[in-house]
């Protein structure tokens, strides 16, 4: 067996991993690069393998810097089986032709504005080839082990994070090779904690928060507190959110908020189309979160859905604060552009972000103090109050792995770190060494090793 590593080292995107065994290939997720340029512009680079040579792609799950790749790897050549749980499956669904119609509108737009390099700017990939790769989805349960080849079987286990989200477990030869995926935290409010693994022969883990702690501080309170002191300036709050996973925790939240009165009755409104549809799946994998049906229902009516363009500029003309939810998370894209033209301007307004913001997004530059940020080519100058719901995260932090790795009954042979910032890697290395005694990795891009 050997595996390399085509994404998500040295940085928190772009997850992919091929294994080849005994003539096979099998991509372990297939994620976009997301933040600075120059790991954006791997995107359009050749495949390092020709697609048409992987024989298989399993995910862990459906979030884009993990699966947004694939419609490109069908578009140019891969005709296998792309397998995951329903819940990922129904994910992608939605996740999918969204990134295929963000990036049209993103090249029209950079066409009719003139803002682009490129003459025509054309998108990655379509609407269109985002559904087409949908057709080569195969669902699976979790907790079943599936063959995939004679001698190579694999199966899902809860990662929690988000619906469908899966820690992956590979036998081969009499090995296990177990990739966590985007590990989720033992007391998230919303979602499931991991399921337990009791030994992997090779490790393959994130780091995303490896060299961080989260505030311990209750989220309804921060939020609590955040609400109320915009609402008090007389402006709105807007949250740059995740479509999927990150949103409903923010809907929950904000439902918990008004019912307590801790917060006035203002107008919420979920302007994001496939965040919408996520908002719904949620009351359909009820094994897979800690909410009741009654919390569901609740979650899903405290808001008001956006849906078309037109509703969602007509939401920025309110006299009175709002809260608007709306993709993308790390303000790289989709209708949260819009209003952060608007409201970023506004020195009453605070522009809140819910999760971790890689290196060059927008998100992490307005975290970092910038003072005028570009959007659709236009300097756009910097008022608004912003800040961060530190404790909001549904990744685990390096206190959560560290624990969930101690249930391990013996070390793995060796452990790889992937997915983080390199100092967050690093960090994540140095606990693990010294707290556990295993020998750990930091894989560089395109590394092979030789399992």
């Amino acid at each position: 067996m050997q595996i390399t590593f085509l994404g998500a080292t040295e940085t928190v995107t772009g997850s992919k991993f091929l294994l080849t065994h005994h003539g096979k290939k099998i991509l372990v997720d297939c994620g976009l690069f997301q933040g600075y340029k120059a790991l954006r512009l791997r995107n359009w680079d050749k495949f390092p393998v020709d697609p048409a040579q992987i024989d298989a792609v399993i995910l862990t799950h459906a979030h884009i810097d993990h699966t947004g790749y694939l419609p490109l790897l069908v578009k140019n050549g891969f005709s296998g089986k792309i397998h995951c749980t329903h819940g990922t499956k129904d994910l992608c669904a939605i996740l999918l032709p969204d990134s295929g119609h963000i990036q049209e509108e993103d090249a029209k737009r950079a066409n009719k504005y003139g803002y682009s390099k490129h003459h025509p700017a054309l998108p990655l990939y379509t609407e269109n080839e985002g559904r087409q790769a949908l057709k080569q989805f195969l669902p699976h349960d979790f907790a079943t082990e599936y063959r995939l080849f004679d001698d190579l079987s694999f199966r899902f286990h809860h990662a929690g994070h988000i619906i469908g989200a899966s820690i992956v477990e590979i036998k081969y030869n009499s090995k296990t090779l177990c990739f966590t995926g985007d590990l989720g935290r033992p007391h998230d409010h919303v979602m499931n904690p991991p399921d337990v693994i009791h030994k992997a022969d090779y490790l393959v883990i994130e780091s995303t928060y490896g060299g961080r702690l989260h505030d311990r501080t209750d989220p309804l309170k921060q939020l609590e507190d955040i609400i109320q002191q915009t609402v008090k300036r007389g402006g709105s709050v807007i949250i740059p959110s995740f479509a999927v996973g990150r949103a409903q925790s923010l809907l929950y939240y904000i439902d918990q908020l008004k019912k307590a009165d801790r917060i006035p009755d203002l107008p919420v409104f979920l302007d994001s189309p496939m965040a919408i549809n996520a908002t719904n799946l949620l009351c359909h994998y009820t094994n897979e979160h800690r909410l009741t049906k009654e919390q569901c229902k609740d979650l899903c009516n405290v808001a008001e859905y956006i849906v078309t363009p037109e509703q969602s500029k007509s939401i920025d003309q309110y006299k009175v604060p709002v809260i608007i939810i709306s993709a993308s998370g790390m303000a790289t894209g989709g209708r949260i552009l819009h209003h952060l033209k608007l409201f970023l301007r506004d020195p009453r307004s605070t522009i809140l972000f819910a999760g971790f913001q890689a290196g060059g997004t927008r998100g992490d530059r307005l975290l970092r103090g910038e003072t005028e940020i570009k959007i659709h080519g236009e300097m756009i100058p910097v008022r608004a109050h912003i800040e961060l719901l530190t404790s909001l995260s549904a990744h685990a932090d390096y206190q959560e792995i560290l624990a969930w790795l101690k249930k391990f009954e013996r070390p793995p042979q060796k452990t790889f770190i992937v997915h983080g910032e390199p100092e967050s890697s690093k960090n994540l290395k140095r606990k693990i060494e010294e707290q556990l005694k295993w020998s750990c990795y930091l894989p560089k891009y395109r590394h092979v090793e030789t399992l």
